[in-house]
C-alpha cells in the first residue's frame, strides 16, 4: 500500500525504506534490524576489510534472502601537500598545548580508500543485490562489473546535474541528498557547499532531471517527512540519523547524549573533520576553526591531525573534538529497536498517506 512501488520492486523489499550508510554507527546488526522490518539493509563498507565486510554480510543474510546494500566511496585521492598538512597542524597546535601535547609528534595516517578492483572482486562474489556510490561514480570499467554481477546500481546526487550525470550512465535509481541530512556530502560536481539545496527543494527537480526512481535523503525522521517525500515525486526515502538511537547502532555514549539533547538548530556543515563537508552537531572546534575552514587538507586527511585532540578530549569526557554525525531533524528520532522503528515508519506513512488520499 505504497503510492509508488518502483524502488520497493527493483530492491525486492517490502517497504521503501533504506537504511543510510553510516560508518561507525551502521554495522551488520542495525542493518540487520532495518532489514528485519521490511527495509533496505546498508553496510558502509569504506573503512571495513574486505574479511569484516564478509562477515558482517554473513551476518546480515543470516538464513534468509536478505536485499543488501553494500555502500563504497569514489572520490580522487589527492598527491600528499606537506605544506598544507603543517599549515592544519598549525592551526591546531594551540589545542595541542592546551592538552600537553606534542604538535610536533607525527601523527598517524587517515585513509578511507575510493572504490578499487580488490572491493569490485569482492562484490563479485557476495554478489549483494544493491551497490551504493558516494562522491561519485567509480571509473567504466569496475561499473559495469558490478553490473554483470547482477547489482543495481545506486549513488547520491547533491544537484540537478549531479543527478543527470548518474543517470547517463547507468543507475538504476538516484539518492537526493538534501543538505538537511547528516554526515558527508555526496557531492563530486561541486563544491560550493554553500549553494547546497534543502530536500523539499532538490527532490522534485532531480525527479524532473531524471527518468529512474529517485530516493529522497535528508531530514526525514517520521511519517510526515516520508508522506512529503512521495509528494515530491521520490520513490522511496534513505534515512540515517532516526536510527542512530537505536540500542543495534554503534554509537559512542558521549554521542548519544549530543543527539538526545540536539534540537533543530543544533547541527551545522564542516570540513573540520575530514576535508569534506560534512553535517554534524556543533562542538568547540566546529566554532572556533570552522565549521568551514580553507586550512584543512584534502579528504580525508584532516582528521589525522585531530586524532589526538579527540583522544586527549575524550579521555576528559568532552567532546569537543569529536565528529558528531547528526541531519537537521535529530529532534524527532525515538528510541526503539531498528526493526520496531523501520515496521512504525511504513505503518504511520501509510496511515498518513491514507488520510491524505495518496493510497
Amino acid at each position: 500500500m505504497w503510492p509508488d512501488n518502483k524502488i520497493t520492486s527493483l530492491f525486492n523489499i517490502k517497504h521503501p525504506i533504506l537504511l543510510a550508510p553510516m560508518a561507525g554507527p551502521g554495522g551488520a546488526e542495525l542493518a540487520s534490524g532495518v532489514a528485519q522490518g521490511g527495509g533496505l539493509a546498508s553496510l558502509p563498507c569504506a573503512m571495513l576489510s574486505a574479511e569484516r565486510i564478509r562477515k558482517d554480510v554473513s551476518i546480515i543474510r543470516g538464513n534468509r534472502a536478505t536485499p543488501i546494500n553494500l555502500n563504497f566511496f569514489c572520490h580522487t585521492p589527492e598527491p600528499a601537500d606537506p605544506n598544507r598538512d603543517a599549515q592544519w597542524k598549525s592551526r591546531l597546535a594551540e589545542y595541542y598545548v592546551e592538552f600537553g601535547l606534542d604538535p610536533d609528534k607525527p601523527v598517524a595516517a587517515i585513509n578511507r580508500a575510493p572504490f578499487d578492483a580488490e572491493m569490485c572482486s569482492l562484490v563479485e562474489e557476495l554478489r549483494p543485490e544493491v551497490v551504493s556510490f558516494h562522491f561519485g561514480l567509480p571509473a567504466e570499467n569496475l561499473l559495469q562489473r558490478v553490473r554483470d554481477a547482477g547489482c543495481k546500481i545506486i549513488a547520491s546526487a547533491t544537484t540537478a546535474d549531479e543527478a543527470k550525470y548518474l543517470a547517463d550512465r547507468g543507475c538504476d535509481a538516484i539518492i537526493a541528498q538534501g543538505a538537511e541530512a547528516g554526515g558527508h556530502r555526496g557531492m563530486f560536481l561541486t563544491d560550493n557547499v554553500a549553494s547546497q539545496a534543502g530536500t523539499m527543494a532538490l527532490v522534485p527537480q532531480v525527479v524532473d532531471a531524471v527518468s529512474v526512481p529517485v530516493i529522497a535523503a535528508g531530514g526525514i525522521s517520521d511519517a510526515r517527512g516520508i508522506a512529503a517525500a512521495f509528494a515530491l515525486g521520490a520513490s522511496a526515502v534513505q534515512i540515517g540519523t532516526a536510527y542512530l538511537l537505536c540500542p543495534e547502532a554503534n554509537v559512542p555514549a558521549m554521542h548519544l547524549d549530543a543527539l538526545r539533547s540536539a534540537r533543530d538548530d543544533a547541527t551545522a556543515l564542516t570540513n573540520v573533520f575530514s576535508g569534506r563537508p560534512a553535517r554534524g552537531i556543533i562542538n568547540r572546534v566546529m566554532r572556533e576553526v570552522g565549521p568551514i575552514s580553507d586550512d584543512t587538507p584534502a579528504f580525508p586527511t584532516a582528521g589525522g591531525a585531530l586524532a589526538p585532540l579527540k583522544a586527549a578530549a575524550e579521555a576528559q569526557g568532552s567532546a569537543d573534538f569529536t565528529s558528531l554525525w547528526s541531519g537537521q531533524a535529530v529532534g524527532l528520532a525515538r528510541e526503539m529497536p531498528a526493526r520496531e522503528l523501520t515496521e512504525t515508519f511504513a505503518s504511520e506513512a501509510q496511515g498518513l498517506l491514507k488520510k491524505l488520499g495518496s493510497v
